[in-house]
């Protein structure tokens, strides 16, 4: 009985990263990449032409970075398997992600081989993380009640800083987001209360220290 293909997505907004995942997972005939795409926008409108069975995800991307991605293809692909390829290893990151749905975690530093044996597992359902995510993380993760902070952003206001972030006006944020300017601003006043920022480079640096976007 021969084995079903996998449906992979590639998400990443450098070409040469894009390029060279696809090469490795193409050396496999039982993997079939679907789409790519360079932000996380883009990848939810070709998720929902090809209905990937694994996406491989960078944290920092533009318009939507990899917690948002992962979080809005989990809502409409309930049985998809994310796997996080990136540079950031930070424990809040790390946390963030597990708590969205990912079970697969390997760091662009990690070896090659890493990157296959993760979609394998995943693949079978089942979780994949390299040896930079600790199992002391992982255990802390897994025992733990995932009980929100009173002070942590909603998805939107997530959406909301990385626009600010990016560098797009009031306006271009209500665009992007199909919302009305008003709502913007009455998110992005909640972002800023709840983290106590006061201006709007306060908020790009808050994004840039944590991540969510790119200096």
């Amino acid at each position: 009985m021969s084995t079903p293909v996998k449906r992979i997505l590639i998400v990443d907004d450098h070409d040469a990263v894009r390029r060279g995942v696809r090469q490795l997972i193409e050396t496999k005939p039982y993997y079939q990449v679907v789409g790519e795409a360079s932000d996380g926008r883009s990848a939810i409108d070709i998720a929902n032409e090809t209905k990937p069975d694994i996406a491989v995800l960078d944290y920092s991307i533009p318009e939507l970075n990899g917690l948002g991605l992962a979080q809005a293809l989990r809502r409409t692909f309930p049985r998809i398997e994310i796997l996080l390829y990136t540079m950031h290893d930070r424990e809040e990151i790390v946390m963030d992600v597990l708590r969205a749905g990912v079970r697969g975690f390997i760091l662009k530093s990690d070896a090659e081989r890493h990157l296959l044996a993760a979609l394998d597992a995943l693949s079978l359902h089942r979780p994949y993380f390299s040896a930079a995510i600790s199992e002391t993380l992982l255990e802390k993760f897994l025992q733990s009640r995932p009980t929100p902070h009173s002070g942590s952003l909603t998805q939107r206001e997530r959406e909301i800083v990385q626009q600010i972030g990016e560098g797009r006006i009031n306006k271009q944020i209500a665009e992007v987001l199909n919302i009305s300017v008003k709502t913007v601003e009455t998110h992005r006043a909640s972002a800023m209360h709840k983290l106590k920022l006061r201006t709007t480079a306060d908020l790009v640096r808050y994004a840039i220290r944590n991540g969510i976007i790119q200096a």
